[in-house]
């Protein structure tokens, strides 16, 4: 999947604003600036890398070779990274900030509001754009693999720099006394939970494909 880069997962949603409607999210923006209580949650959300939300007016929109663009609506961006699947995320934003998703939503058409779910999930669903290109340079490494790497490099150059001037019982010791404090950041690098078995397929068969071309590349070389 072009979206899916080893543990993440790139999200963009494009949601119609009528444009009378414009002045009023950009208020509930300021509001939710103002407010960060009401966006509490999503610093709890750990599973999420990155989030924004972005009103492009409909003479905003880049000419980018397709022509000048007659719009009758402007409109909401909503990018996002995430590690795990599609429902999980939107599971987690549902539950951890419905009140502030509904104030970021709130003026864009038929918008449902965040609970009950499945109208919710519907409504991402059909405005969500693929992405055709996404690059992760940890792909096997989520948000929170890269906060326990740190943390343990942070200790290696920590030992690092105290080893010359302890003995070895000394050193023993603190080495142990650090092994202790990161044991739980020594984790596993991998890849994300399946999420259906037609993904599953389907990364196996794009990893064949690549490989196939790679080796007729070489034969040509």
């Amino acid at each position: 999947m072009s979206n899916v880069a080893g543990k993440a997962y790139g999200m963009n949603v494009v949601t119609p604003i009528r444009p009378c409607w414009t002045w009023v999210g950009r208020t509930l923006f300021m509001i939710s600036r103002a407010l960060p209580a009401e966006l509490a949650g999503l610093l709890g959300l750990s599973i999420i890398h990155f989030a924004r939300w972005v009103i492009i007016k409909r003479d905003q929109w880049p000419d980018l070779g397709q022509g000048k663009q007659t719009l009758q609506n402007d409109y909401m961006l909503f990018c996002s990274n995430f590690n795990g699947t599609w429902d999980q995320y939107i599971d987690a934003f549902s539950d951890g900030i419905p009140g502030g998703l509904d104030l970021l939503w709130y003026t864009s058409t038929r918008y449902p509001h965040s609970i009950p779910i499945t109208p919710f999930k519907d409504y991402i669903r059909v405005n969500q754009i693929d992405t055709n290109y996404y690059y992760n340079s940890v792909p096997g490494a989520a948000q929170r693999d890269v906060k326990s790497a740190l943390r343990v490099r942070r200790a290696v150059l920590a030992l690092a720099e105290q080893h010359k001037s302890l003995s070895p019982a000394e050193f023993q010791k603190l080495y142990i006394g650090k092994l202790t404090a990161i044991q739980n950041d020594l984790g596993y690098q991998g890849y994300a939970p399946i999420a259906s078995n037609d993904t599953a397929n389907a990364d196996s068969n794009l990893a064949a494909y690549v490989r196939s071309q790679g080796e007729t590349a070489s034969a040509l070389i």
